[in-house]
């Protein structure tokens, strides 16, 4: 009788530690904001069709903002160690996206990389990482954006003119935000400041992403005319979160070739203008982050947008 009971005892103990471990296993991340899918990405299958991903930017933007080929977005997070956007600028993200499309699921996984260990990065090096690296592309109902986190600045940037780059697209669903950069420049949550990091990676992310979605003139064209002259694919239109002040650089002066192929990035975000927006928005006591204007609003809603 006595062995009987030490075997129960046993086995109860045994049942308790596995249960306890899955539940270790299941348990979200604290820093997971909800509507995020936390699950490691499967490794990149070189059979996959890519032709859709590699569109040139703006070419997607009626299928991101409409239902009629997609009802979802699933958003590709690749980032170095230590180089992730916070929970709350990956929240506001989301807002943005469900603002202005009609998508019922916006879903995002996270992808994170090894560093490169470049002093910089060319736009032909960040498309080389994606390539090797992306995970995530268009399936079924499914349509797919990758966004990758760099550790490097990049090789454009010019600080003795006070040029330094944010952020960058360069196809339908590509994109790149120099997020060392990023942390450079904006005061930690925490500070106290009245720019936070928080700020710029929301208003970086949202402004590359309002260039996904075609604007200004990338792919979804213009109700009325607010395409700024001197500064391309940008709004003309005062305190919109697509104004031309943020960028700066020639188009043509940032292409290359890769693969055949010429890569340019219609839009390269200047960090100083940025910081200086979000700096004087606060000083009037506006909200930090701008939003897009009705111009820009008009124009989505043209072509398939909420």
């Amino acid at each position: 009788m006595k062995k009987k009971k030490i075997f129960f005892l046993l086995a109860l103990m045994a049942l308790f530690i596995g249960c306890s471990s899955d539940g270790d296993t299941a348990e979200t991340p604290p820093d997971n904001p909800q509507g995020e899918t936390p699950s490691p990405p499967t490794p990149p299958n070189p059979n996959v069709d890519r032709s859709g991903n590699l569109l040139a930017t703006g070419a997607s933007a009626n299928d991101l903002l409409a239902n009629t080929n997609f009802n979802r977005i699933l958003v590709e997070i690749a980032h170095v160690e230590g180089f992730r956007p916070t929970a709350e600028t990956l929240a506001s993200f989301q807002e943005f996206i469900q603002q202005q499309t009609f998508k019922e699921n916006i879903d995002i996984i996270f992808n994170e990389l090894p560093s490169p260990n470049e002093e910089t990065l060319t736009l032909e090096e960040i498309d080389d990482l994606e390539q090797d690296n992306r995970t995530a592309f268009n399936d079924g109902n499914t349509l797919a954006v990758y966004i990758y986190f760099a550790d490097a600045p990049s090789d454009g940037d010019d600080e003795e003119e006070d040029l330094v780059t944010l952020g960058a697209v360069f196809r339908n669903t590509s994109m790149v935000i120099f997020e060392s950069t990023i942390r450079r420049l904006a005061p930690p949550d925490n500070s106290g400041a009245s720019v936070t990091l928080t700020d710029v990676e929301t208003a970086t992310l949202n402004h590359e992403f309002g260039h996904l979605f075609g604007l200004v003139n990338l792919g979804t064209e213009p109700v009325n005319d607010h395409e700024d002259t001197e500064a391309p694919n940008h709004c003309n239109v005062e305190g919109c979160l697509m104004q031309a002040q943020l960028q700066f650089g020639s188009p043509a002066a940032r292409s290359l070739t890769s693969r055949g192929e010429i890569l340019t990035s219609p839009c390269t975000l200047n960090g100083n203008s940025m910081l200086k927006l979000l700096e004087s928005r606060a000083a009037r006591s506006l909200a930090v982050v701008p939003i897009l204007d009705g111009e820009c609003i008009l124009d989505l809603q043209g072509n398939g947008g909420r």
